[in-house]
């Protein structure tokens, strides 16, 4: 598949904009590489940071504060981002994106994965009709005949759902198809679902002290070639209620991360499996932040283990 983007940036100056410690995105005598990373199905390549759109971001997009979502999502294109992962259910963010993207003309620049879910997530049955029409609002809310990735979302009534995704899929509507889920109950049968259906994506929760991915869907997703969405990667407002009034430390310069957020974030991408990291936010500087994550080294094995230790230890 070719991506619908004509490049994306390569390297990022030290120095660049926005009213931050430059210390805080990278350490200002460097010039550090955009991180990508290829989705198992096609080979296209991703930046590993992206940009969620569920918590504060979806509370900002309830508001008449709108510009302050048109300042993040300029930030992520202009960092080198791309990717931007919504849903319906995340209040009015799928559709204030939409606007904003076209106003900025930045609709074509950005990989757009949304979800489809009308089934509940109870193990609730779906009305094919009502999830075609979930789906059809997405597209028009995006604004784009194509959306790269739809994913059923937290397994609701998979066989229902992700077959209508495959006929979109065949049909080249969208892009890639997969399935999400952040609940641990949910965990047995995603590693089923990941067994037997032919999926480009997952979306799943992992972060620095939430380890249960590892034992088996990150090992599943790489041999069966599924590319991986990491929500949560700041276990939500978990790991920062941690790290409250401490210092990242020292050691964190070896692989250039200069804040908690670079921390956390490349913990989790350096993980092989994982393609990109989507944390939700609704300002700017947090999201230029969030880019660094997304530059020059990543933590070995090694230092992820010392990673892991050093926030049990806090």
């Amino acid at each position: 598949m070719i991506s619908r983007r004509d490049y994306l940036k390569l390297t990022l100056a030290a120095g660049a904009t926005l009213a931050l410690n430059p210390g805080m995105l990278w350490a200002e005598d460097k010039q550090l590489e955009l991180i990508t990373r290829a989705i198992p199905s096609s080979g296209e390549r991703l930046p590993v940071v992206g940009l969620g759109s569920s918590a504060t971001f979806a509370s900002v997009s309830r508001s008449d504060d709108r510009n302050a979502l048109r300042n993040v999502l300029k930030t992520l294109v202009e960092k080198g981002g791309n990717v931007f992962d919504t849903a319906p259910s995340y209040g009015a963010s799928e559709a204030v994106a939409g606007q904003i993207a076209e106003e900025l003309n930045i609709t074509d620049d950005l990989f757009w994965a949304t979800k489809v879910n009308v089934a509940g997530w109870g193990g609730g049955k779906a009305n094919p009709d009502t999830a075609r029409e979930q789906i059809e609002t997405s597209f028009r809310r995006i604004g784009t005949p194509v959306i790269d990735l739809i994913q059923v979302h937290n397994l609701g009534d998979v066989p229902t759902q992700l077959g209508i995704l495959k006929e979109m899929r065949e049909e080249q509507r969208v892009r890639y198809i997969g399935v999400t889920t952040t609940f641990p109950r949910q965990y047995e049968s995603l590693e089923s679902i990941m067994a037997r259906e032919p999926l480009d994506f997952i979306g799943i929760d992992y972060a620095v002290d939430n380890l249960t991915m590892e034992q088996r869907i990150l090992p599943l997703a790489r041999e069966k070639g599924i590319g991986v969405l990491v929500y949560a990667p700041f276990g939500r407002t978990r790991l920062w209620d941690k790290v409250k009034g401490k210092d990242v430390p020292t050691w964190a310069a070896e692989f250039d991360a200069y804040s908690w957020g670079q921390f956390f974030l490349k913990f989790v991408v350096a993980h092989p499996a994982v393609t990109t990291a989507t944390p939700a936010t609704s300002k700017a500087r947090h999201m230029a932040d969030n880019m660094g994550a997304a530059m020059g080294a990543l933590p070995d094995e090694e230092m992820r283990q010392r990673m892991i230790h050093h926030i049990a230890g806090l």
